[in-house]
C-alpha cells in the first residue's frame, strides 16, 4: 500500500498499559520499516493533544486494551474528527468490552456459554448463597469490564468466592461468576469476513492468566489447533457468528473451551486483539500466509475503506 501518515494510539491508564505499549513498540518498528510515517501517541497525555494529531493523520491505528481503548471511547472521538481507524465502532466495542451484555448477545445468537451470574456489587451473604445455589465450584470469578485476564479468580469454596469478589468491587469493578467448564482452550480469530485457524492453548499454570498470557514461557500455542476439521470449521463458524452478534468490524478473537464432549463454550469476544511477539491472532495470520507487516496494512486498508 501507498505510504500514509498514521496516528498510532496506544497506553492510556487501563491496568494493560504495559501491554499496549510493549505492542506499540513493534506496530512502529513494523510500519515505519514499509515506508509509512508513524506518529506515537500514548493516550496518557489526554486528548487535547490528540485531536490536533488526529486532524493531521491518514489513518489511526488503535493499540488501546481494556479502558479507555476497547470501551469505544477512542473510536468515537475519532469519528467525531473524521479519522478513521481499524476495528469496531463504538457501540460494539462498548457491547464486546462488557462482558455481561455481550454474553446476553451470544445467548440469543445460539451460542453456548458458562452458566453464572452478574453482580454489580456485593450482595449479602444470603443473597450470595442463594445465587450460588445451582452452581458447582470450582467457580471463575471476574471483572466484567476488564481483559488480558486480569481480575480472573479461580475459586473453590464460598470464602474464597466472597474474596474474589472483594477484590474486584474494591478495583471498582462489576463482577461475573461463572462455573468451570473443563477442557481444551481454543481461541479462533475473525480477519474481514473469513475465520481464521484456530489455536490450542496448553497453559503452564493452571489456567490461561495474565501471567500465562503474556510471559515468553506462560503457555504452549498450538497453531492450527490440532482438532478434526469438523471442529475446526464448528469453532470457525462460532467464532464468526460471535464477531456478527456484536456487530463487530474487521477483526476480533473469541475464546472458547472444547469439552470433551467436543462441544464448544464461548469465553469471550476481544474487539482489539493483542499485537506483542507473543499474541495470538498474528500466529492465526502467518498460519494462511500473512506476515505480521501484512497483517497490519490489510487492518489499516479495513480502515480507510470505511472513511466519510
Amino acid at each position: 500500500m501507498n505510504p500514509m501518515n498514521i496516528l498510532l494510539i496506544a497506553g492510556g491508564w487501563s491496568p494493560e498499559r504495559e501491554i499496549s505499549l510493549k505492542g506499540a513498540e513493534i506496530i512502529l518498528k513494523s510500519l515505519t520499516a514499509r515506508g509509512h510515517t508513524v506518529t506515537f501517541y500514548d493516550l496518557e497525555q489526554g486528548f487535547e493533544d490528540l485531536c490536533t494529531l488526529a486532524k493531521k493523520a491518514d489513518v489511526a491505528f488503535i493499540n488501546l486494551h481494556g479502558s479507555p481503548g476497547e470501551d469505544g471511547l477512542v473510536q468515537a472521538f475519532l469519528e467525531r474528527l473524521n479519522c478513521p481507524y481499524q476495528g469496531s465502532n463504538p457501540a460494539a466495542s462498548f457491547l464486546a468490552l462488557h462482558k455481561y451484555a455481550a454474553k446476553a448477545l451470544f445467548q440469543n445468537a445460539g451460542l453456548n456459554t458458562a452458566k453464572g451470574f452478574f453482580l454489580a456489587s456485593m450482595p449479602s451473604d444470603e443473597r450470595l448463597s442463594e445465587l450460588m445455589e445451582n452452581l458447582v465450584y470450582p467457580l471463575f470469578v471476574k471483572s466484567n469490564d476488564g481483559g488480558s485476564s486480569l481480575h480472573l479468580y479461580r475459586t473453590h469454596n464460598k470464602q474464597e468466592c466472597t474474596d474474589a469478589l472483594n477484590n474486584i468491587f474494591n478495583a471498582g469493578h462489576e463482577a461475573l461468576v461463572e462455573e468451570l467448564v473443563t477442557g481444551k482452550e481454543i481461541t479462533c480469530g475473525v480477519l474481514g469476513e473469513k475465520a481464521l485457524p484456530p489455536i490450542l492453548i496448553l497453559p503452564k499454570g493452571e489456567f490461561f492468566d495474565f501471567t500465562n498470557k503474556y510471559a515468553a514461557d506462560g503457555a504452549e500455542e498450538i497453531c492450527p489447533a490440532p482438532i478434526s476439521p469438523e471442529m475446526t470449521q464448528k469453532v470457525q463458524a462460532m467464532a464468526l457468528k460471535a464477531h456478527k452478534a456484536l456487530g463487530l468490524s474487521d477483526y476480533s478473537r473469541s475464546d472458547f473451551i472444547m469439552t470433551a464432549e467436543n462441544e464448544f463454550f464461548l469465553l469471550e469476544t476481544n474487539t482489539l486483539p493483542g499485537m506483542t511477539a507473543t499474541s495470538l491472532v498474528p500466529q492465526e495470520a502467518k498460519e494462511i500466509g500473512m506476515e505480521f507487516h501484512e497483517l497490519l496494512e490489510a487492518l489499516l486498508e479495513m480502515a480507510m475503506n470505511k472513511k466519510k
